[in-house]
């Protein structure tokens, strides 16, 4: 794959990448780790459109640890694909979509107030929004095919072939 962006412009976007994935994979592995953490708090204080569910999910003991269970691993593992560059874009649309949850739970819509401390709210952005903003950008752009195991995998596949066409 052929890349027209200069080695600044792909340097910016793979440490972007990381960074963000730093980001799940931290969160996840410190819920890992934490046997008090649970969602149930987050979900509890949920505001908006989508606050039926959030809440039913945290009033379901095994609904509560099935979503607890799928949040840790879901982090770890956006974090490990985006980190790596491995299977860049799953990753990617998964992270966008944990983060568009975790951003739908509790809104930074005008009039909402939350117990829980938050930081970086911006009167509707906040820092989840634009996190989930800059993967939106990295989905577009195929920096796990140019730096990452993705790229390796794209050679490995692309060897295979040759080899194949002369056997």
């Amino acid at each position: 794959m052929r890349s027209d962006y200069s080695g600044f412009q792909l340097t910016a976007l793979v440490v972007l990448r990381f960074a963000i994935g730093w980001h799940f994979f931290f969160e996840g592995v410190s819920k890992l780790v934490d046997p008090y953490w649970t969602s149930a708090g987050y979900l509890e204080e949920s505001q908006g459109f989508m606050t039926g569910l959030f809440l039913d999910l945290a009033a379901n003991p095994a609904a509560l640890a099935f979503v607890d269970q799928l949040n840790v691993w879901g982090l770890i593992l956006v974090g490990l694909g985006l980190m790596l560059g491995g299977l860049t874009r799953t990753a990617t649309v998964f992270g966008i979509i944990m983060l568009l949850l975790y951003y739908l739970a509790l809104p930074a819509w005008p009039g909402f107030e939350y117990t829980i401390p938050a930081e970086g709210e911006y009167l509707i952005v906040n820092k989840t929004l634009i996190e989930l903003c800059a993967l939106f950008v990295i989905l577009f752009l195929p920096t796990g095919h140019l730096v990452g195991l993705d790229r390796l995998v794209r050679l490995a596949r692309a060897r295979g072939s040759v080899q194949e066409s002369y056997a």
